[in-house]
């Protein structure tokens, strides 16, 4: 629902990916997103590695990893310069998309 929400939503969103691996029980990838963020209309780049595993041929688990520090300075400006890397801010923007995505799912019926 997360992947769902994010292209929906991302009007301006353009993905690329790279260093794919996978197996019946898991794979690895790079990906680099480029969007618009919401809240703010600021221009985010945001490189990724992504690990997944699989169940009966599905995605189970989906992991990322990125730097947020360098995500919030793009994506929140001053406010993401000076408390990105702050357990705070991570805490506030992890509740603020479970709580958007929250929303996404009780709109559909899920």
């Amino acid at each position: 629902m997360m992947w769902r929400m994010l292209i929906e939503r991302g009007k301006d969103m353009q993905l690329t990916y790279n260093h794919l691996q996978a197996d019946e029980n898991g794979g690895r990838a790079v990906w680099d997103a480029h969007y618009s963020f919401s809240q703010t209309k600021r221009r985010v780049h945001n490189h990724i590695n992504a690990r997944f595993t699989f169940k009966d041929g599905k995605i189970l688990n989906h992991h990322d990893h990125f730097n947020f520090w360098r995500w919030s300075r793009q994506a929140l400006g001053p406010i993401g310069w000076l408390l990105g890397w702050t357990p705070f801010l991570q805490q506030k923007v992890r509740k603020s998309a479970a709580e958007g995505l929250a929303q996404f799912k009780a709109s559909r019926g899920v």
